[in-house]
């Protein structure tokens, strides 16, 4: 069979791959067989084995290895390529992901904007060094240690300032509700 896939690579001699056809279709046909696939598919991927074989066949160097090596190589490259394609998801348009977000009602603009404004009116309560604080460690982005070096305080200091400013303000906000 060697002969025959030097043949069939070098001058393209049909007569050498009919000859490789009817010697490797019935064995590629059993092995798919027997990797579980169905008969159509495992007739169809030896089909497309054979093809890969007709197409690649001046790719074959006998001095690396037998004609029947190669061959099985090719069959089971082509096997794992219907597998992968297999597993590959389709694509489905109703997927959250591809389903645009639904447009916000018009009444959200007035609840964020009434939300905010509860929130500064809260903030406006607290006394001016908490305040002061949550405002660099929120707005401003700046951590607690920052915080405690620019104001000069102790670190625990700023720490119980904010806590106490968010109890203040959990309390504020929990009764408006």
């Amino acid at each position: 069979m060697t002969l025959c896939l030097v043949r069939t690579g070098r001058s393209r001699d049909v007569a050498s791959f009919e000859r490789l056809f009817v010697y490797f279709g019935p064995r590629i046909r059993s092995y798919m067989l027997k990797r579980a696939l169905d008969g159509p598919l495992a007739e169809e991927l030896m089909q497309e084995t054979m093809m890969m074989v007709w197409r690649k066949a001046s790719m074959f160097d006998p001095q690396r290895g037998n004609a029947s090596a190669w061959v099985f190589t090719l069959a089971r490259n082509v096997m794992i390529d219907n597998l992968r394609k297999a597993k590959r998801p389709q694509f489905d348009p109703n997927d959250p992901a591809f389903v645009p977000d639904a447009p916000e009602p018009p009444d959200s603009h007035f609840e964020q904007d009434e939300s905010a404004k509860r929130m500064r009116q809260a903030l406006s309560t607290l006394p001016k060094e908490q305040a002061e604080l949550l405002h660099m460690s929120f707005f401003e982005d700046i951590s607690h240690s920052m915080i405690a070096e620019k104001t000069n305080l102790p670190l625990g200091t700023v720490k119980s300032r904010i806590r106490a400013a968010f109890s203040k303000l959990r309390s504020t906000l929990g009764e408006e509700r």
